[in-house]
């Protein structure tokens, strides 16, 4: 599949471009303004180093920009700050750069200065979050609603549909919190009525996601679900916990705890081979990676596009402030976790 294009004119033109299928190379469409001339720098502001996923996106930003011939600046580090990603960003323009791929892990407090860079023709990618306010040329992210509604659907069939929750949740002031929290929220409510969900906000922090964890199992023994929103901080102190208490037991065990996560990170995958956990969603570092260098390329380069199917298995959707192309993302269980397609199961 390809792309919808932006006028039936291009289409040939359409045909010869590469991967996602880009529209016309005219300055404005539904990318929303238009872009710096073609070629330039491409400044990246990585969002933390606190994670595994985070690193191992880290990892594959530079590896995708050599394979898509971009033109990568030294990558900045935010460490989930928005004044440093405010100082970040303006360090990588004042540099040069022609284009921004960021990820603002406070997806309300970017707005200004995504709307300085519009100002200055800087189009910019977000990556895997979703700013609330302020124009944007593309997101690239899955869609975190599906992630609440996969984890509900797997713990609540487990449970039989009763039993106790802990959900150790991300920061509320991020786009992805919010949406996995609002769509298993709904999910449990409408199919499991019957089970009790403890809502932790962790504001994606492992001490605070197991000091949560640790009070609610010693207040609640009989809980047996666990769902994180993020393995990459919640993995680690989650099994500490788990560990400490004898609680990591196979599934046949009474005692037993189903734990679903989300990210895909191979310590994961090791994780539900061993037992430790049951499943996660695979957010693809991969993808984000290489499909926010293809776009902030694209951007520069004066390419627009519009919602629909794409190639890589994806739809573009329409934002108030731009568009977003939606990843796959699948759930990953014993049955499925040694599948090579996996990039959890590609990382070296």
């Amino acid at each position: 599949m390809r792309h919808f294009v932006s006028a039936a004119g291009v289409a040939v033109l359409a045909l010869a471009l590469a991967a996602c299928g880009s529209t016309s190379d005219t300055s404005t469409g539904s990318s929303g303004g238009s872009t710096a001339a073609a070629g330039g720098k491409i400044g990246v502001d990585f969002p933390r180093a606190d994670s595994d996923f985070w690193n191992s996106y880290n990892k594959y930003v530079p590896e995708m920009a050599k394979e898509l011939g971009v033109d990568l600046m030294p990558p900045t580090n935010s460490q989930n700050d928005i004044a440093k990603v405010v100082a970040n960003t303006q360090a990588l323009v004042s540099q040069g750069a022609k284009a921004i791929v960021m990820a603002p892990q406070d997806t309300g407090a970017i707005a200004s200065t995504l709307q300085s860079l519009d100002s200055k023709k800087i189009p910019v990618v977000s990556v895997d979050t979703r700013p609330d306010t302020g124009k944007v040329y593309m997101v690239v992210r899955a869609d975190n609603r599906a992630y609440g509604q996969k984890a509900c659907e797997f713990l609540g069939d487990k449970l039989g549909g009763k039993g106790k929750i802990v959900e150790l949740m991300g920061a509320l002031s991020s786009i992805n919190g919010r949406d996995r929290a609002e769509a298993f929220r709904e999910c449990m409510k409408t199919k499991f009525p019957g089970i009790t969900v403890f809502e932790e906000p962790t504001e994606w922090d492992g001490t605070k996601a197991a000091s949560m964890l640790q009070t609610r199992l010693e207040q609640n023994p009989d809980i047996k679900g666990i769902y994180m929103h993020a393995g990459g901080v919640h993995l680690a102190p989650t099994l500490q916990v788990l560990k400490a208490k004898n609680l990591i037991v196979p599934p046949t065990d009474p005692k037993h705890i189903f734990v679903i996560s989300n990210d895909g990170i191979p310590q994961e995958f090791a994780a539900i081979r061993d037992g430790s956990i049951d499943a996660t969603v695979s957010q693809p570092a991969d993808l984000y990676a290489k499909y926010a260098l293809f776009y902030a390329k694209a951007a520069v380069e004066g390419k627009t596009f519009q919602p629909g199917p794409t190639d890589h298995d994806s739809t573009i959707i329409q934002l108030p402030n731009g568009l977003e192309d939606q990843l796959p993302a699948p759930l990953v269980t014993k049955d499925n976790v040694d599948d090579p397609a996996l990039w959890g199961n590609q990382v070296k």
